[in-house]
Formats: C-alpha cells, sequence, structure tokens
C-alpha cells in the first residue's frame, strides 16, 4: 500500500487503501472544510511533527450509547454530584487542558499542535466540536471534546485532573448526546479507559456503512 500525499485539492483517497496500521495520507491542510469532510468518510488526523498525517485504522473502536458502562464506583459518584457538568461552556479551556496533560507512555510533545488547537476552536464557533466539563468548585477538573455530525459523535481528546472527572463527564454527555439522538459515538482507537465505560471494536467496513447511514 503507498501513503497518499495531499495537496490542495479537498479529497481523500478511499479508506480501503490505509496501511495496515491505518495512516492513510499525509499533507494537506486543517480547513473547516477538509476536517468535516474527513470525519464524513471515517477518517481523522493526528500530527507527527508538523505534518498533518490522516488514519482510518481497522478495526475501530466505537461505543454505542446504549452499551455505557457504568461501576459501581462510578455510579456513586454521579449519584452524590461529585462534580458540576456542563456542555460547552469552556471549550477552549478543554482543548487546552487536553493539550498540556501529561499522559503516561507519551513519547514528546502531544499530538494537538497550535494549528490543531486553532482549528478545533474555529470548529466550534461553527457549531461543529463541542465539549463536555466537570467542574470542582470553580476549577475545570476534567473533559472531553470532539464532532458532532448528525446522529454520530466523534471523540477527539479527554483530560482528567481530578480523579475520576474525565468519566464523570464522558457518562454525562453520553446519556446527554442519547437523549438527543446520537446513536454511534467513534472512539478511534483501543484503550483500555474507553473499553471499561463500554466501547468495542468492529470492523472499520461496518463503521462506514453506519457513518452513512446516521450522518
Amino acid at each position: 500500500m503507498a501513503v497518499f500525499a495531499l495537496r490542495n485539492e479537498l479529497i481523500f483517497p478511499p479508506v480501503e487503501m490505509a496501511e495496515p496500521d491505518g495512516l492513510l495520507a499525509i499533507g494537506g491542510d486543517l480547513s473547516q472544510e477538509r476536517l468535516l469532510l474527513a470525519y464524513s468518510k471515517g477518517i481523522f488526523p493526528w500530527y507527527e511533527g508538523r505534518v498533518p498525517m490522516w488514519w482510518s485504522p481497522d478495526p475501530r473502536l466505537v461505543l454505542y450509547p446504549e452499551k455505557l458502562k457504568i461501576s459501581k464506583s462510578m455510579k456513586q459518584v454521579v449519584r452524590q454530584q461529585q462534580f458540576r457538568f456542563s456542555i460547552n461552556e469552556n471549550f477552549a479551556g478543554v482543548i487546552r487542558h487536553c493539550k498540556t496533560s501529561f499522559r503516561p507512555g507519551q513519547q514528546g510533545n502531544t499530538w494537538i499542535t497550535d494549528e490543531v488547537e486553532q482549528a478545533y476552536n474555529n470548529l466550534h464557533l461553527s457549531g461543529y466540536a463541542h465539549s463536555a466539563e466537570a467542574w470542582l468548585g470553580d476549577e475545570l477538573a476534567g473533559g472531553l471534546y470532539g464532532i458532532r455530525m448528525g446522529k454520530v459523535f466523534f471523540g477527539e481528546s479527554m483530560f482528567s485532573n481530578v480523579s475520576n472527572a474525565s468519566k464523570y463527564a464522558f457518562i454525562s454527555y453520553v446519556q446527554q448526546l442519547t437523549k438527543e439522538g446520537v446513536q454511534l459515538i467513534d472512539c478511534q482507537v483501543h484503550t483500555p479507559h474507553l473499553e471499561s465505560l463500554g466501547a468495542e471494536m468492529i470492523p472499520r467496513e461496518i463503521f462506514i456503512q453506519q457513518l452513512n447511514k446516521l450522518l
């Protein structure tokens, strides 16, 4: 397989042409039009250095909202309302925390470059990117952000400065998205954390079929 080099054309190669690790293309830009086209085709950007790299892994990690798992300990956290939950109250703060949070095992800089941060802030202003926050008093304790298109939410990143804060924000947001008719949450690649919340791996072909139906 060859990795495609993107130029100025607003186009992506078919996802079936991705490398075994999911890498599909390199280059292009982070314009709103290109980002929305990418998500609609099951593609998302990660950076390495200062070059956009576009991915569509197979299999794909997703969460069907009705399969959300809430542990006994988290049910107690939710029931006691240990945090205050909000949506889109501080999108810029959430992505900045995701950008600067230390992650065990992470080598070098975060993939959220200044360019990425600005691009998603712009998507937020356009109504496509959304954040969910968990607050402890006046402090942002945890949260997540992603892209909402049709009946799909594409999760991008999450952070937690206080134990259980990101889980609280995630659980609360999934419950809200369920009420709003969202039927699929894209979690991109496998992590034990997301699997513990009910996410599962599905073939990319099935994921693309569901995207075409739900967008």
